[in-house]
């Protein structure tokens, strides 16, 4: 294929021929535990890395490397790893980068099963873990050292929309033995791809908007090659075993081909939302890198093509008022996860980051009137109908409060 061919393009084409298979128009699906060979030499020269035949489901199938290379190809990187969930590959990755003695440097906020992983996991081997604002590139400089692995930040992060200047970061690490390693998440490389920005490995929950239909759990981890052998063959096959299921790399390929449709709908639909919610009385904060007042306005221009789907935002009143706000929606749903067809909302210090304490959540940055919005694909006016008349619910409820008080 054209190496100048566009991004949506490559995400339908992209290391598949039809004509290979029979002419099939989708790739198919390897429903195998394992894979025969034709004798002994054969099986024992796969097992030396001698040749590229495909030996047991948990290293890998013919669809899961397509899957893979096209991975890869968006994201601009050498090689990619897919596995059964976003945590396996972050966990994958980790496991094959790190010892006993080593020291990671991660951002402020974090993904709470993350952070638990970190904090509740990797600490009992002697590893350990520093956390550190990386929004202040001056922080990293001051901090790093020969012992420092693993670089690791979300952009932007989970759930409080902060963004890290990954050029930056990569400009401190190039010259160091530490990875600098990035959750795309929030972004699909449709919207960002941190490896052309410097970062060594990216990694991704391939259950938001690559999968994008809230029907599969998946990750990825994607870097250069030498990286990624190590990973899949210490970190996924001894350490984690977090291996993706056949049906769902049939998913996500076909996620991948509809990933910029959506991905512009959720970006525009996003938009209007977010005017929405910071022009009205009763939201006292949004956190959107699309707004002018966004604090990170300037970098997200610089480093995002588009905004994105997702949303943070406060109510005025407290941690009580919140949860009252999201009980009067209709619509949107109460849920985790993210980057789906459906409008989701959730609450952070509640749900997805409650591994934290209080006094954890305060450190790292998450307000616990903080409310998480992953905008859909209905139609924006319904969208902000429902959030209307849950605010305007919300709006009566403050005044029956104030007048009995």
């Amino acid at each position: 294929m054209n190496k100048n061919t566009k991004f949506q393009t490559r995400a339908i084409h992209h290391g598949y021929d039809a004509k290979q298979f029979h002419g099939s128009l989708n790739p198919p699906i390897y429903m195998t535990s394992t894979f025969a060979f034709d004798n002994v030499q054969q099986g024992a020269d796969a097992f030396e890395g001698e040749n590229n035949h495909y030996i047991y489901s948990r290293l890998g199938t013919p669809s899961q490397s397509l899957l893979e290379q096209r991975m890869a190809n968006l994201e601009g990187g050498e090689a990619a790893l897919a596995t059964a969930s976003g945590m396996g590959a972050i966990t994958s990755a980790f496991w094959s980068i790190v010892a006993p003695g080593d020291e990671i440097i991660a951002d402020t906020t974090l993904y709470g099963c993350t952070f638990s992983f970190l904090e509740h996991g990797l600490k009992k081997f002697g590893i350990t873990i520093t956390y550190c604002d990386l929004t202040d590139v001056e922080n990293l400089k001051n901090i790093i050292s020969d012992k420092t692995k693993i670089v690791y930040a979300e952009s932007p992060a989970n759930p409080n929309m902060r963004l890290i200047d990954i050029q930056a970061l990569a400009d401190i690490t190039q010259d160091t033995d530490a990875k600098l390693i990035i959750d795309n998440t929030y972004c699909s490389p449709y919207l960002q791809r941190p490896i052309e920005m410097g970062a060594d490995l990216v990694v991704h929950s391939a259950t938001k908007y690559l999968g994008g239909h809230g029907d599969l759990i998946a990750g990825f981890v994607i870097g250069d090659a030498e990286t990624l052998e190590t990973i899949r063959y210490y970190g996924l096959k001894d350490m984690t075993g977090s291996v993706i299921s056949a049906m769902d790399i049939a998913l996500i390929l076909r996620g991948l081909k509809t990933l910029h449709v959506r991905m512009d709908r959720h970006c525009e639909n996003a938009m209007k939302v977010a005017k929405y919610l910071d022009a009205h009385d009763l939201v006292s904060k949004v956190y959107y890198p699309g707004l002018p007042d966004f604090e990170q306005y300037d970098l997200a221009q610089k480093q995002m093509d588009q905004s994105g789907g997702m949303i943070a935002f406060e109510v005025i009143g407290d941690r009580e008022t919140g949860a009252e706000f999201i009980n009067q929606l209709q619509m949107i749903l109460c849920a985790v996860s993210l980057g789906d067809t459906e409008t989701l909302i959730q609450h952070p210090a509640s749900m997805t980051h409650s591994t934290y304490t209080e006094e954890e959540l305060a450190e790292h940055l998450i307000s616990p009137t903080l409310l998480r919005l992953s905008v859909g694909l209905e139609d924006v006016d319904d969208i902000i109908a429902d959030l209307d008349q849950a605010l305007n619910n919300l709006s009566l409820k403050f005044n029956i409060l104030k007048k009995a008080g």
